[in-house]
């Protein structure tokens, strides 16, 4: 399956299930990071989880994304904001001005991505010393959920490769993207799930059964299992962190 269709109709449970990032990243952004003037890139925004938390400080966002069903739910959801610019165009053609941006931002999608042709694009639209920031929300697999929902997915869903397509801490393509010089940094971001959400989670990743799977009922009633094992009065918490790299090029 192209890349791009990966998460045609997931915009509802992505933006009802899928967390934000951590408030600390944020705040470190503003601080060390974003000045009032920048402009930003936001790759491979999908519905605008990452893309609200920039709006939110004030700069200019453009969301580039591929796919319709995606980019469509993030101008519904971010239509508030002025500031927004939505974009059909992707990690390799981002349709963007030569030279017309601050800082590049990619949360939970670079592992989509081509690598090489990503890095031209960057190239090509960045800034001279225009920050590029790579972002993922990574479930802690020491914990015991983690660890059993990690087994329904390989159990139930062929296209599993492991979370976030695989990508581990500190992946070759992260050190190989920026030539080994980046800065790294881990905030605890605990997600907090109804079993509703918690569900939405699970099926607004790429590799999730669809309805239309034969063992579809089968994982769903696996999954609600896991929701009952691990939840206290109708609440579960997932450990989670988001984890940035930021470098230039």
């Amino acid at each position: 399956m192209d890349n791009t269709d990966r998460f045609t109709g997931k915009a509802e449970c992505y933006t009802e299930g899928r967390p934000s990032y951590s408030v600390e990243l944020i705040e470190y952004l503003k601080s060390e990071i974003i000045t009032k003037h920048s402009v930003i890139a936001d790759i491979g925004c999908g519905t605008g989880k990452f893309t609200k938390q920039l709006l939110e400080i004030g700069n200019k966002v453009y969301g580039v994304e591929p796919n319709h069903n995606m980019l469509d739910t993030a101008k519904c959801e971010l239509e508030k904001f002025n500031n927004f610019i939505p974009v059909n165009g992707s990690s390799s053609a981002t349709v963007l001005i030569e030279n017309s941006i601050d800082i590049i931002t990619v949360a939970q999608a670079f592992h989509w991505f081509d690598v090489k042709e990503f890095y031209r694009e960057c190239k090509r639209i960045l800034k001279p010393n225009g920050y590029i920031i790579l972002i993922w929300n990574t479930r802690d697999l020491s914990d015991t959920l983690n660890k059993d929902s990690y087994k329904i997915f390989e159990k139930y869903c062929p296209e599993f490769k492991g979370f976030s397509g695989g990508m581990t801490e500190d992946d070759i393509r992260i050190k190989d993207f920026f030539n080994n010089r980046y800065k790294k940094l881990c905030f605890e971001n605990p997600i907090v799930y109804t079993k509703e959400t918690f569900i939405k989670r699970c099926l607004s990743a790429s590799y999730s059964l669809t309805v239309n799977d034969n063992r579809f009922m089968e994982y769903i009633e696996e999954l609600d299992k896991l929701f009952e094992k691990y939840s206290v009065s109708g609440t579960l918490i997932m450990k989670n962190y988001t984890i940035a790299y930021i470098g230039t090029l």
